[in-house]
């Protein structure tokens, strides 16, 4: 293991997005920016025995832009996703496939994380299957059914050589991905690597699921734009959403050799576990905190350095109190005078794709000098009272900003990112 003192910087050169604001980064920045929402009600199937009717979908997605009309029959819709946000991510560092050597392909990497994987494709697969019978599935069945089939895929799709792995730890899955990327090149062993999330997860099982689970909400199926509400006193719930974002991580060494542009540093990851139950979270917040305060120590940064803190903010009950716990014990007297955002309030809740929606809130931050805000804040919680950037973003210079992430299963990861020095 290479010491801290010895490790390369870790940048960011390369952005791409697919959103509930549409395809493209561009779209996803401007939609933060104007702080519009992008829940709407459910499109992709019909069932109105579903308490929640409402989501984040991506419009204007057409699979068959990112994957050979052949294959669609063969690859769940999160496949497509995650290519075609690692496609704006290359080409938006510099770096075209179709002209990279054999030996520039086996030098990239690619560590993709997502919850739910190809769990369309699965439940599918079981209609069919109980429905008709085993001859009406299709052979592509278990391998496109797998979450580890994701970075086959991506990898697939560019021919990059280099390590392809899945990371699925919940809604922490992609924060895991780009801190584990971010030390392998941090390491020595690898100089890019393609990372991110992507999760197409709107499905009538899993709403159905989250549904009898009462953590999705219920309460806003004809006021869509109003249903995502993190932290205010009225929220019932979070609003699923999909999507993909997609960055190319490289040594800051390497990327200032090939000139490339430097949007973020990723200087920092710290990740813990409470070990205590499948889906409810201690109301303490101290491994939430813990996780990142390691972060921080990670990055040798000071909680004095921090100023801006983009936080999980799903919109249950239980979730949102705890998490204004952990930035009040973490940060103590300084907590109240932090600029957070709830980027999930806008886009709704991707999953384990959230993650890495918040390093592209983060590096819009960072580089426009601005906070997206929380919308949808009507309603005072007397225990959620941090200035969570109330209803309209807002000019605010920073050099660094903490994400957070937290995840069924006692799960609890952050990432803090940076300026890059010129």
């Amino acid at each position: 293991m290479v010491s801290l003192a010895d490790a390369k910087r870790v940048v960011i050169t390369g952005i791409g997005v697919l959103s509930p604001y549409g395809v493209g980064k561009q779209s996803f920045f401007e939609g933060i920016r104007t702080g519009r929402s992008g829940i709407r009600r459910v499109s992709l199937f019909d069932d109105p025995g579903i308490a929640s009717q409402v989501a984040g979908e991506v419009p204007g997605f057409d699979p068959a832009d990112f994957v050979d009309p052949q294959d669609l029959k063969r690859v769940p819709r999160v496949a497509p996703m995650a290519i075609g946000a690692a496609r704006e991510a290359l080409l938006d560092a510099g770096i075209d496939p179709l002209k990279l050597s054999t030996e520039e392909k086996r030098r990239i990497g690619v560590v993709i994380g997502t919850g739910g994987g190809g769990i369309d494709f699965a439940e599918k697969q079981y209609e069919a299957f109980y429905g008709a019978g085993t001859r009406h599935v299709t052979p592509y069945c278990v391998s496109s059914s797998f979450v580890g089939m994701l970075s086959s895929e991506v990898s697939i799709a560019f021919g990059f050589n280099g390590p392809s792995h899945v990371l699925s730890t919940g809604c922490t899955s992609s924060t895991d991905a780009i801190g584990y990327a971010t030390r392998m090149i941090r390491s020595g062993t690898e100089e890019t690597i393609l990372t991110g999330g992507a999760e197409a997860c709107i499905t009538r099982g899993l709403l159905a699921g989250f549904s009898r689970m009462k953590v999705v909400s219920t309460r806003f199926n004809d006021c869509p734009q109003k249903a995502s509400r993190p932290f205010d006193g009225d929220r019932d719930g979070f609003v699923l959403s999909e999507g993909a974002w997609m960055f190319v991580l490289e040594s800051e060494t390497r990327a200032k050799k090939r000139g490339a542009n430097i949007y973020a540093e990723v200087a920092g990851y710290g990740s813990t576990c409470e070990a205590y139950h499948r889906v409810a979270v201690r109301q303490d917040g101290v491994e939430p905190a813990r996780a990142m305060k390691l972060a921080l120590e990670e990055a040798s940064a000071e909680l004095s350095d921090v100023r801006c803190v983009n936080l999980h903010g799903t919109g249950t009950q239980m979730n949102d109190a705890m998490e204004t716990r952990a930035i009040k014990l973490l940060f103590g007297s300084r907590a109240s005078g932090l600029a957070t955002s709830a980027l999930k309030s806008m886009i709704g809740h991707p999953q384990g794709a959230c993650g890495a929606a918040g390093v592209a809130a983060a590096i819009f931050t960072l580089n426009e000098a601005f906070v997206p805000p929380t919308i949808n804040q009507e309603s005072p919680d007397p225990e959620c009272d941090l200035d969570y950037t109330p209803n309209k973003g807002r000019s605010f210079e920073t050099d660094s900003v903490l994400c957070n992430t937290i995840a069924f299963g006692s799960k609890n990861s952050a990432l803090y990112l940076r300026k890059a020095k010129k």
